[in-house]
């Protein structure tokens, strides 16, 4: 069965098609500026050139007519019809308590999941829009939605209640809820099947780090907790935003730079995190070059990121009264041997030992401890797509 993952945001949209049975990526594009003028639509067939065009996309329905069109090409197409997509995964960022795992996309599904809206007011009317969209084009096609909140369920009531008044929790949902589910349950299983040992009886701490970062313990093939809460702002410092903080800073920086609640909000997710720091950017290369040139800033940036995910893996060691692995994925965690190489420096208490040759390796999985070290690490690529057409697959 052929599968089709879509991941849409309010003006782009990424795709995949998937072979199931073979799990090798038959097409990949991306469609950008959805609503904008300029759109741009790209298409790249397994062994095949990439293709860039610019063409109208008013709406996300007409950005998914193309990559129908793409798909079935005579000239560059992988698929002959669109008989030959068996089912269609979408990623929705927010589940809520509502969904604990994938489910189908029925009428009641797509209502529950509006519900979750206020949640995820950036990301899931985008999700909704994709998801109608391939529902118009694609009405007897089954789909399936997977959710970024939907593997952190599993963290107990500890994990995830806040110092608030309960009634919050109870009338408004206000918790603990994580994201980057999809990542980190894919890359704790196939640690686990790196490490030989069974799933459910591993101890395993997921460093995702990106522009957007978080860290989860997985205990026994559950997770436990993670760092990202209600919304993706808490937790590491990340690209552009803060991180954890004392709440009262809000308001104090309100007043002192005479801004409204959205306008400090904005700050704290756009303007803030190691670009807010360092000055000089959001991403991590930039910094480290700056950094290497004598850039203060760029070296103190980096430095508090270094070390807010060392005292996160410490205190999910706690969480887990030990760990067997700690993994390292997604963009900086899979490149990053630098800041691989410094995290772990803090954590030579729990007898880690990292091969340096090892870790000079990017963007492969690999493990990057020495025989001797008493903890594995390693680094893991990530791949959501594939997680999506699995969990896909399991419901059709």
């Amino acid at each position: 069965m052929n599968i089709l993952v879509i991941n849409c945001g309010s003006s782009s949209l990424k795709y995949q098609l998937i072979n199931s049975e073979t799990e090798a990526v038959l097409a990949k594009g991306l469609c950008e500026r959805i609503g904008i003028e300029g759109s741009v639509i790209t298409y790249q067939p397994a062994d095949g050139a990439k293709e860039v065009t610019e063409s109208p996309m008013p709406t996300h329905t007409q950005a998914i007519q193309l990559v129908l069109d793409a798909l079935t090409n005579e000239k560059s197409g992988v698929i002959k019809s669109l008989a030959e997509v068996g089912a269609v995964g979408h990623r929705v960022v927010h589940g809520g308590e509502k969904f604990t795992s994938s489910t189908l996309l029925t009428a009641e599904a797509m209502a529950a999941i509006e519900e979750c809206n206020d949640l995820a007011p950036l990301h899931n009317p985008a999700n909704l829009i994709g998801i109608r969209a391939c529902q118009e084009l694609m009405p007897n096609v089954p789909m399936v939605a997977v959710f970024d909140t939907a593997f952190h369920q599993t963290m107990p009531e500890e994990a995830y209640l806040y110092g608030l008044p309960y009634e919050y929790y109870e009338k408004h949902q206000v918790r603990r809820y994580g994201f980057h589910g999809t990542s980190h349950s894919y890359v704790s299983k196939k640690a686990a099947e790196l490490a030989g040992k069974p799933y459910e009886e591993m101890k395993t701490i997921v460093c995702h780090l990106g522009n957007g970062a978080s860290l989860s313990a997985v205990k026994n093939g559950k997770s436990v907790d993670t760092s990202m809460g209600l919304t993706p702002l808490e937790g590491l410092i990340m690209g552009t935003r803060s991180g954890d903080m004392d709440p009262a800073i809000i308001e104090y920086i309100a007043k002192k730079e005479n801004l409204d609640l959205a306008g400090v909000i904005n700050v704290l997710n756009k303007k803030s995190g190691v670009l807010g720091v360092s000055g000089v950017s959001s991403d991590f290369r930039d910094l480290e070059n700056a950094a290497a040139e004598g850039n203060a800033r760029a070296a103190k940036a980096l430095a508090a990121y270094n070390y807010r995910v060392a005292k996160y893996i410490g205190s999910y060691v706690a969480a887990m009264n030990g760990v067997d692995c700690i993994v390292f994925t997604a963009g900086l965690g899979e490149n990053g041997k630098a800041t691989r190489k410094d995290i772990c420096a803090y954590l030579t208490f729990l007898g880690i030992e990292i091969d340096d040759e090892a870790n000079s390796v990017r963007g492969k999985e690999i493990v990057i401890s020495t025989p001797d070290s008493k903890v594995q690490v390693m680094v893991i690529p990530t791949n959501e797509e594939l997680a999506i057409a699995r969990e896909t697959l399991a419901l059709v």
